[in-house]
């Protein structure tokens, strides 16, 4: 494995069709999705020689907590799909390099059962509900399984449509197609790691949500359960009954980003949910300065979508952001090869930012500006 596509490819031949689409497809045209990855390719390093750069670091940290380099794992639906166990497996790699793990709600393992699995705590992602009394279960069972910040997404009021999982028949539970059960035929590693588990739901949801009780009933309950009525008036009530540490994802634009500073929240994320949900939106890197620059020092700006190597994370951060998160590249190395090829891709990450801040004549992460860059103004907009 020499750069995250190998594992991508990897994982392409190892996880049933469905659950791969599922984490690499985008919305409609799958234009944003693609964007976020290309334009990253259009930024060009400034290189720079003959300086001591004998000594450097790429420690950094996000919302006041010390991370090995400016890198979180995203939360991402149905990770333990990808490969069994899958939220325990990448808790655990982050914990082991030391990044922080975020937990999607729409998980297959509980935050019960990573909790019982790792030593630090974690981050815990909300969506919103119209079914407020669940909601707030959910932000208390997250504060009893000590994770230490909440990420609200406030970009999935009403879901995107991905043809990829309507012509795979993705739905809860999986439509057992003649296709997908000859699929499932050519995945043997996958279904034998899937029978040596019991996490095969959603177990944030299932037994815990009102009426839903197995997986036949959780279908037509997410799909009336994703508030449209979601409102910057709700992150208050949010953010008073967590009481800790709150990072809002999903912010594309420079008033939303102001915002997101009046909430009080500590950290926002320019997000595009991975070009999963709005097709022709921007992509997330292009739209950094100009939310980077609309709130300055008032709230940590962070960045997800695209990332695959650690010369966009260099790039991200040489543009404004204090920390990046990380989703397709995880599921890749996790599909492909579990807790170990998640380790393996964020050490290639850490190595590719270590190098090539290097070349660019740098020794601190966190002395990175724009200057690294040779258009760092391409994407200027304010």
């Amino acid at each position: 494995m020499t750069c995250v596509e190998d594992f991508r490819k990897l994982a392409e031949r190892r996880v049933p069709r469905m659950f791969y689409d599922y984490a690499d497809s985008g919305s409609w045209t799958e234009g944003t999705y693609r964007s976020n990855e290309t334009d990253f390719h259009k930024l060009k390093f400034r290189q720079r020689v003959a300086v001591d750069i004998e000594k450097r670091t790429h420690r950094s940290a996000m919302i006041g907590i010390d991370v090995a380099m400016p890198v979180a794992i995203a939360p991402t639906g149905l990770t333990g799909m990808q490969h069994a166990d899958g939220e325990i497996l990448g808790a655990k790699a982050a914990e082991k390099f030391g990044i922080p793990f975020t937990l999607s709600t729409m998980s297959i393992c509980s935050i019960e059962d990573v909790a019982a699995n790792t030593q630090k705590p974690f981050w815990f992602q909300l969506y919103v509900m119209r079914d407020r009394d669940f909601i707030e279960r959910l932000i208390d069972r997250a504060k009893a399984a000590n994770c230490s910040a909440l990420v609200l997404t406030l970009d999935l009021q009403v879901l995107g449509q991905r043809h990829k999982d309507i012509k795979n028949g993705l739905s809860t539970p999986p439509k057992p197609t003649l296709a997908n059960l000859v699929n499932l035929v050519t995945k043997p590693r996958w279904c034998l790691n899937m029978l040596g588990t019991n996490r095969r739901t959603f177990g944030n949801i299932v037994g815990h949500a009102k009426g839903v009780g197995d997986l036949s009933s959780l279908s037509s309950w997410t799909a009336e359960q994703f508030d449209p009525a979601l409102s910057w008036k709700d992150i208050e009530w949010i953010k008073n009954r967590w009481g800790g540490k709150l990072i809002l994802k999903g912010i594309m634009d420079a008033q939303d980003a102001r915002f997101a500073v009046e909430s009080g929240a500590d950290a926002l994320v320019v997000s595009n949910h991975g070009g999963r949900q709005l097709d022709g939106a921007p992509s997330s890197i292009s739209a950094l300065p100009a939310v980077a620059h609309a709130v300055g020092k008032e709230i940590e700006v962070w960045m997800d979508g695209g990332i695959r190597s650690g010369q966009d994370v260099l790039k991200a951060v040489a543009l404004g952001a204090q920390g990046t998160m990380i989703g397709r590249s995880f599921l890749y190395s996790l599909g492909a090869m579990g807790e170990a090829g998640v380790l393996r891709c964020l050490q290639m990450i850490a190595n590719e930012l270590d190098i090539t801040m290097g070349f660019c004549g740098h020794t601190d992460i966190q002395n990175i500006d724009r200057s690294i860059l040779l258009n760092g103004d391409i994407f200027d907009r304010y």
